[in-house]
């Protein structure tokens, strides 16, 4: 008797952790449709309920999201205690937290320069034993890669996305990506794909990101190494499913998580490029921790849903 009430305990432990990571995701999916929506109290509020879930699998990307959910509301004070959370959970990139136009609002804010060291200083402490040299260049070819888009929205609001203005953006993006790209194919061919253990997960990245804004048959060279960094765990699957999307659309067949999107000759409108099984997408998505196909769609102002089964 005492064997199966244990067991039933047991049970019922596991079925509460599975549940409270079911709200969790849920709670982290409607924050982020709140932040697409330019709710942005209502994201944070909704980030704070995901946290407060038993337990919560959050991540420094999860606490810094929340951050800038509570910048954009106007809210300081919320903002600076996630991205103090975020720091411990070992958030990396302060490249990006310094140039995040969400965050802007903080910058004149007394705690903005303190939070700065203290990130910096533990980012510092991650990366005493990554090699050095390798990371600081890598660093130097994010910036350049995220810079040339940082304008994108901007530009596309204020001029036009057939506007002078963005041609200019594109064939500084095109020449900026070109130059990076030499420097990475060149890493690449004599080094490998970098490890996590050697620069970081922002490293591995930038790997991605520059492979990613590459061209068909660099992308078909370079996509089984990044297949064999996703399995050993030193690139996200969910940054290998975005390459495995673009190099399926780029060969002309359907792409398998909804991840890649292309303007409609007819309407020139947004949409997806056409999915394989579209009806089982979301589980496909899910099992590499991206958001439903739904979530995602909003961020690009377009109201989708998946096909019934």
């Amino acid at each position: 008797m005492k064997k199966v009430i244990m067991l039933a305990i047991t049970l019922l432990l596991s079925t509460g952790a599975i549940l409270a990571q079911s709200s969790f995701s849920a709670l982290k999916t409607r924050a982020g449709d709140a932040y697409s929506a330019k709710s942005y109290a209502e994201s944070g509020k909704l980030y704070d309920q995901a946290f407060a879930q038993r337990p919560a699998q959050s991540s420094a990307t999860d606490f810094y999201n929340a951050a800038c959910s509570w910048a954009q509301a106007g809210n300081a004070t919320k903002a600076f205690q996630y991205l103090d959370r975020a720091t411990g959970a070992g958030w990396e990139n302060v490249a990006h937290a310094k140039q995040d136009g969400d965050l802007m609002s903080l910058h004149a804010d007394k705690r903005w320069q303190p939070m700065l060291s203290k990130l910096e200083a533990a980012v510092a402490r991650i990366e005493a034993s990554y090699d050095q040299p390798l990371k600081k260049e890598l660093d130097a070819i994010y910036a350049s890669d995220q810079g040339s888009r940082q304008g994108y929205e901007a530009i596309a609001k204020q001029y036009g996305t057939d506007s002078p203005e963005m041609r200019a953006l594109w064939k500084q993006m095109q020449l900026t990506d070109s130059l990076n790209l030499r420097k990475i194919t060149a890493l690449i061919d004599s080094r490998g794909w970098p490890t996590k253990a050697q620069v970081g997960g922002m490293g591995t990245q930038t790997v991605f990101l520059v492979v990613q804004h590459s061209n068909l048959p660099t992308m078909q060279k370079y996509f089984p190494m990044a297949q064999q960094a996703a399995a050993r765990g030193d690139l996200a699957k969910s940054a290998l499913a975005l390459m495995q999307d673009r190099l399926l659309m780029w060969q002309g067949k359907p792409q398998m998580y909804g991840s890649q999107l292309t303007q409609d000759n007819k309407t020139n409108k947004m949409v997806f490029h056409p999915i394989e099984d579209e009806a089982h997408v979301d589980e496909r998505r899910a099992a590499i921790g991206m958001e439903p196909l739904a979530s995602y769609a909003k961020r690009f102002g377009l109201d989708y849903s998946v096909p019934k089964k």
